[in-house]
């Protein structure tokens, strides 16, 4: 019995991109352009695809088309570390990503005054409706989306006298230790949640994820907590799965050493972005 015309399609396609034909990160031909090409339907073109999708060979992006998928080495973020440290914070992260020999890029925080309710209420133990203060970033490394951050501060710390937390840059030493040099806020704590998720709309079109839902992401709260155990910031970052990976250290052990790309040495000249 003859092979289904769309595994026809299908297996030679995946012999283009497994040669090199079809390179990683490369969009792949219109259905219209595969349906000429192949004297095909375009039922049959798209059970092709569908099979190419389930074997991870080719990816869809909303709006975009569909892609041979860009191998994307992981980045290993730390979740523990000192109670008073900042780490993930200003140029803590571009020091700790650029030790990897990898090049970080992040956006001017988006400012906004807010209501809290719901997870932002609930993580900074106010009643809905109470003024807050967000930071939303976009994180990258080698140019490539790594990671989304909103962090979520009471309206209170700005009154104190931090005022760096309403303005649209970055924080260059990190909240944490602004806030303590500023206003005598110490952190002494923190806790964070971790869940994985189905990525939203938004998350899919940043993070250029297939939009069949094969990648998850992870979504980690973190709640810092001052001397008087109040929490005073409420960070959410989303991580999605196919490009981070997690380290928990406990007790005495030594440093991993990290992954690197292939082409960790010419990181910081390819890139286009400051450090």
């Amino acid at each position: 019995m003859p092979e289904s015309m769309y595994r026809q399609i299908a297996e030679d396609l995946r012999q283009k991109i497994e040669s090199g034909d079809l390179a990683r990160g490369a969009q792949l031909p219109t259905e219209l352009e595969l349906r000429e090409q192949y004297d095909a339907s375009r039922n049959t073109v798209r059970d092709a695809i569908k099979l190419l999708i389930t074997r991870g060979l080719v990816e869809t992006r909303p709006g975009q088309g569909t892609f041979v998928p860009t191998k994307i080495v992981p980045y290993v973020t730390v979740l523990t570390g000192e109670a008073n440290a900042s780490a993930g914070d200003g140029d803590i992260y571009k020091q700790e990503v650029k030790a990897t020999l990898r090049t970080p890029f992040t956006t001017d925080p988006r400012v906004e005054i807010q209501q809290a309710a719901g997870v932002v209420a609930d993580g900074l133990e106010v009643t809905s409706g109470t003024t807050v203060v967000s930071r939303h970033q976009e994180r990258f490394i080698d140019d490539i989306p790594f990671s989304l951050q909103t962090s979520f501060y009471p309206m209170s710390l700005v009154a104190r006298g931090a005022d760096k937390l309403i303005q649209a840059h970055d924080i260059p030493e990190g909240a944490v230790a602004y806030l303590r040099k500023e206003i005598g806020l110490n952190q002494v704590g923190y806790r964070d949640k971790v869940t994985v998720r189905a990525p939203d709309a938004n998350e899919t079109v940043f993070f250029k994820l297939p939009d069949d839902g094969r990648v998850a992401v992870f979504e980690v709260r973190r709640t810092a907590f001052d001397q008087d155990g109040e929490p005073f910031r409420l960070t959410v970052s989303v991580y999605p799965a196919d490009r981070n990976q997690f380290t928990i250290n406990v007790g005495q052990v030594p440093d991993e050493l990290p992954d690197q790309p292939e082409n960790a040495g010419q990181a910081d000249s390819q890139s286009g972005h400051p450090g």
